[in-house]
């Protein structure tokens, strides 16, 4: 296993690195944390981690001072289970003169993978003088979920697939808000693309079979790789028909009555708690997220039907077959994760009337802010049902402004007191990448 390590680390030195497309994300190391990246697989963490590379090297840093491993590599899986500590035997075994005279610069890629990962990042950190970047698949890696075993050693950072701005931005198109008429065309023929095509860095540009395939095979890894194979799962055929379900279902309501009534008419006896590992285990994986209704009760939120929403539209788009889920389904999801890039906590509310907002967030000031999608607002009855929803809600929760998202219309209402602004898709996309 030594010469097999010190083998990847010089391979990876002298390789070429793959850059790719600059991501939005700005990271700031901490002196004796790790720097964790963590997100959905194929969302481009390990090019990611190649770009912080060439930035150091760019820098002055010498490529022997990298150490680069992937715990991908199927050569290292007896790493899994035990010997880390042979990482960095191997590179000192190659670089001796570097052992406390020099800073080096790890890159552990999916170390999630490996047992007892970070007692070995916690130690590495404490007696030795490097610089630590890790990326994983998996939200166990948030510093809130790993502080105790590494005593507040690391800072986390969420990665996505491309937001509208990156894709726009890895297409060639610069822009600056507000633009002009000609920019706003072409902005909005991009859109049209990004709805249709999603945001997974490795499918930009293909045709749309390869797409949906290469989608397919994301759907197999995760199910597979990330849940059933980690957390060896005794009911893989529930989960996946779990899985399939809940995506046919996207921007709807469950509850897990339904859920495990729906598996139980399929055949399956995973009983409700089975259900419930289920769900938390597609969040881990930032494969899908669950939306709970606000309210100041914790049970009352806790009790009530939660929506389902997935890592990328477009990814739905090729593994369901659409007959449960339209247009504004898809928009409502483009929505939230725009909004799951800024805010880790959304919730939708219902009035006291019943009426459903589609999300509701709380910016830094402790401020609400509501936002609910309408696909178009043309039709008189579905234009009156949204405002007075809204307007309820903003009477309720004592909120002066609100957004209407919509596919291309656009419109400010302003009363006395609240003020609803009807936005679409694209602008307000941009406009809050822009300003967060």
């Amino acid at each position: 296993m030594i010469e097999l390590l010190k083998e990847l680390i010089l391979d990876a030195q002298k390789g070429s690195i793959e850059v790719g497309f600059t991501r939005n994300l700005k990271v700031w190391p901490v002196t004796k944390k790790a720097t964790v990246i963590v997100g959905v697989r194929r969302c481009g963490k390990s090019t990611y981690l190649s770009q912080i590379v060439n930035h150091l090297l760019n820098d002055g840093v010498k490529k022997e001072n990298i150490l680069f491993i992937n715990f991908f590599d199927d050569r290292l899986a007896p790493l899994k289970t035990s010997g880390l500590d042979k990482v960095t035997e191997a590179y000192f075994l190659l670089y001796p003169e570097k052992k406390g005279n020099e800073k080096i610069y790890c890159f552990f890629d999916e170390i999630q993978i490996a047992a007892e990962w970070e007692s070995f990042i916690d130690r590495l950190l404490r007696t030795e003088n490097c610089e630590i970047y890790l990326s994983g698949s998996s939200a166990r890696l948030l510093s809130k979920e790993i502080g105790t075993q590494m005593r507040g050693r690391a800072i986390s950072w969420e990665m996505f697939p491309f937001s509208f701005g990156e894709y726009l931005q890895s297409q060639g198109f610069s822009y600056t808000l507000p633009v002009n008429t000609a920019e706003r065309i072409q902005i909005q023929k991009s859109f049209e693309d990004y709805f249709n095509r999603g945001g997974f860095p490795e499918t930009m540009g293909l045709e749309d079979f390869l797409r949906v395939k290469i989608h397919q095979e994301y759907f197999g890894s995760i199910l597979f790789r990330d849940l059933i194979e980690r957390y060896d799962v005794s009911h893989p055929k529930a989960l996946t028909d779990l899985a399939r379900k809940l995506l046919d279902n996207i921007a709807s309501l469950y509850t897990l009555n339904n859920l495990t009534n729906s598996l139980q008419s399929l055949g399956h006896k995973a009983p409700k708690n089975t259900i419930a590992q289920f769900l938390e285990w597609f969040e881990d994986a930032y494969f899908l997220f669950t939306v709970r209704m606000y309210s100041t009760s914790f049970n009352k939120s806790n009790v009530n039907p939660k929506k389902i929403y997935c890592i990328d539209h477009a990814f739905v788009r090729s593994l369901t077959s659409g007959i449960l889920v339209n247009s504004g389904h898809y928009l409502e999801n483009v929505v939230f994760m725009a909004l799951r890039r800024v805010y880790p906590e959304i919730f939708y509310y219902k009035t006291e009337a019943g009426q459903e907002i589609d999300f509701l967030i709380l910016d830094t000031k402790r401020q609400f802010n509501l936002v609910q999608v309408a696909f178009s607002l043309e039709q008189p009855t579905t234009r009156q049902r949204e405002l007075i929803g809204l307007q309820n809600a903003m009477k309720e929760l004592q909120v002066e402004n609100s957004t209407i998202v919509t596919w291309s219309e656009s419109e400010t209402i302003q009363a006395e007191d609240s003020k609803i602004e009807i936005i679409p898709a694209w602008r307000f996309l941009l406009q809050l990448e822009q300003t967060n």
